[in-house]
């Protein structure tokens, strides 16, 4: 069953300028897929339109074959790139939250994690370090059911000596028929986790995709070195 599937999907913030121009791609359940491109290649703006908060201008997005909307939402637990919770609540009140707003929510998950990472639940969000603030926003996004992960750059604020406890976190806290999609540029650190890959080239442009260890393999070379030989000259 594909988990996601995007159909001639066009967006455009500024007439007949298209960040994504007939976008294509299906995805299938219990895959950890790396969305890898550079700045402005639209990676955020899918991962937006697919979690409904963004609409296209034209096209199609479903998940679990239904079109993107309401119901939808309910399936997808998604990771924006800049924390957006209020300041003045603790950790312990966005626990709260998140069990009263999503029934999916696991809350003996998310303090397992939160003591795994050494993070105080009692701690208030304003006194917490901009990567700390990150760790919290995943726990609470990987404590969560759902069919699928939106990640939008996970490990970009976190230091290099935590990012390897936190890729084993998303790993190891989805179900196996739910799919995670990440969205990153450091993916010397994420490869190691992904199933596929997606070279996303600007327009929307899928210049490369394919199973990650296939692909080392058939061509002698991580996914970080194709991907400088691919957008060496884009």
């Amino acid at each position: 069953m594909n988990v996601l599937e995007c159909k001639n999907l066009k967006k455009a913030y500024k007439k007949g300028n298209f960040v994504l121009n007939n976008f294509n791609i299906r995805i299938p359940e219990g895959k950890i897929i790396g969305l890898l491109g550079p700045n402005g290649c639209g990676k955020s703006t899918l991962i937006k339109l697919i979690a409904g908060l963004l609409q296209p201008n034209e096209g199609e997005i479903s998940v679990c074959g239904i079109p993107v909307g309401e119901q939808t939402k309910a399936m997808i637990s998604y990771l924006p790139e800049r924390p957006y919770f209020n300041g003045s609540m603790s950790v312990n009140e966005l626990i709260e939250y998140f069990k009263e707003f999503y029934a999916d929510f696991d809350e003996e998950r998310a303090y397992r994690l939160l003591a795994d990472l050494g993070i105080d639940p009692n701690a208030r969000l304003k006194t917490l370090s901009k990567g700390t603030k990150e760790k919290v926003q995943l726990v609470l996004v990987m404590s969560r059911k759902a069919r699928l992960y939106l990640l939008d750059e996970p490990i970009a604020g976190v230091d290099p000596a935590a990012r390897e406890y936190i890729l084993s976190t998303i790993v190891n806290n989805y179900d196996s028929e739910a799919t995670i999609i990440i969205t990153t540029h450091l993916i010397t650190d994420v490869e190691q986790v992904l199933d596929d890959f997606v070279f996303l080239a600007y327009g929307g442009r899928i210049v490369a995709s394919g199973s990650a260890e296939e692909t080392r393999i058939n061509t002698g070379k991580s996914l970080d070195q194709l991907f400088r030989e691919v957008f060496r000259n884009a």
